[in-house]
């Protein structure tokens, strides 16, 4: 589990390609000392499990789910990356419950300057705009922000001058893509409306009624 606050931004230093997965090296100043093997880590919002480490790298496996859901295949060697360890047990809840796991990806369609801030909009798939909601919560590239507004296919974020500084959203130039998980908590209200209006359709049916 994690919180969506970035702790480092770290650089990938290598990437191997095989059998529709992937080996990623990464290299880091801050926090990649501190990894051990099957540690978990969230890379631009994606939890991998640590399968070695030494000295300021560490290496990951993505599987192929993994790689269909986010934009690691577009990932190459220099590029940077958000980096937060799993929360421990005793740790302060600062952003909101983020599991690192990926729902889809969108594009940056616009970006807007706002004082020393930034309004960034995106484009995406109506199904996952479905599960956002305004002033909610959602991870952009592992980031924990705050949603601006939300339409059919595309949805809002500002980001203070610390995030912009603070995590590779502010280098996001328009046209790329970005790593969505949408709130959790969402997720499970919209699967519970959708199980209980196929029940009652089944229930509707079996008694003789139509919509």
């Amino acid at each position: 589990m994690f919180t969506g606050i970035i702790e480092s931004i770290g650089t990938v230093a290598e990437i191997k390609r095989e059998q529709g997965a992937a080996r990623i090296r990464i290299t880091d100043m801050r926090i990649a000392g501190e990894l051990q093997t099957d540690d978990s880590v969230a890379i631009n919002g994606i939890c991998l499990t640590v399968v070695a480490s030494a000295g300021n790298d560490f290496e990951a496996d993505a599987v192929p789910e993994s790689l269909s859901r986010t934009t690691i295949p577009d990932w190459k060697k220099g590029r940077k990356v958000n980096l937060e360890r799993g929360m421990p047990v005793s740790g302060r809840f600062d952003g909101h419950l983020v599991q690192g796991h990926v729902d889809a990806t969108a594009r940056l369609q616009l970006r807007k300057k706002q004082g020393k801030s930034r309004i960034l909009t995106f484009e995406t798939a109506e199904d996952l705009s479905a599960m956002m909601v305004e002033k909610g919560s959602i991870a952009i590239d592992g980031v924990s922000l705050t949603l601006l507004r939300v339409e059919a296919r595309r949805f809002s974020v500002a980001l203070i001058p610390y995030t912009l500084e603070h995590s590779t959203l502010g280098a996001l130039r328009q046209g790329e893509q970005v790593n969505i998980e949408t709130d959790i908590v969402g997720k499970y209200i919209v699967r519970q409306i959708q199980a209980n209006k196929n029940l009652t359709e089944e229930l509707l049916k079996k008694w003789g009624y139509r919509w």
